[in-house]
């Protein structure tokens, strides 16, 4: 999702290197036998150091959705 919006926020020779980038890091990790769920797990780590702050939003924005959660099965009070 993050790269999508990425990806649209940038013009098309921007857009056409990243795919150009991201195709040979999926060569790379295809010839050295890289596991796929550990390539995009890298992937994703390097989305999110690549833009500060936002693992920190997504961890924030995950904890709202829970309290919420939690305070609509009654669980917990509102304070």
């Amino acid at each position: 999702m993050v790269l999508l919006y990425c990806m649209a926020q940038t013009t098309p020779n921007q857009t056409t290197e990243l795919e150009t980038l991201l195709a040979r890091a999926a060569e790379l990790a295809a010839k050295h036998d890289v596991d796929s769920a550990e390539f995009m797990s890298a992937a994703w780590n390097a989305i999110l150091d690549a833009h500060p702050g936002m693992r920190e939003e997504l961890a924030d924005k995950e904890l709202r959705t829970q309290l919420k959660k939690l305070r609509k099965q009654g669980m917990i009070g509102l304070a």
